[in-house]
């Protein structure tokens, strides 16, 4: 699928097809996670619970970065 990027307002974004919106199943005014991958980027709906756990991951691995750190090795 080709989107166009276009001139939003001061800003430039795409607009997402009803195809696109309902395969995400999200709509107007929701909240998507933008992932790096090694192909490009990942779509996906935002995640309230899984972002939660990410930021106690890196907290955890933050605080316990020198351990970690002699495990790798």
């Amino acid at each position: 699928m080709k989107l166009k990027v276009t001139q939003i307002g001061n800003s430039v974004g795409i607009v997402l097809p009803k195809e696109v919106l309902a395969k995400l199943r999200v709509s107007k005014g929701d909240t998507l996670t933008v992932t790096e991958t090694p192909d490009g980027v990942n779509l996906s709906p935002f995640d309230e619970i899984r972002q939660k756990q990410i930021d106690v991951a890196e907290q955890v691995m933050r605080r316990n970065r020198n351990m970690l750190r002699k495990l790798s090795q």
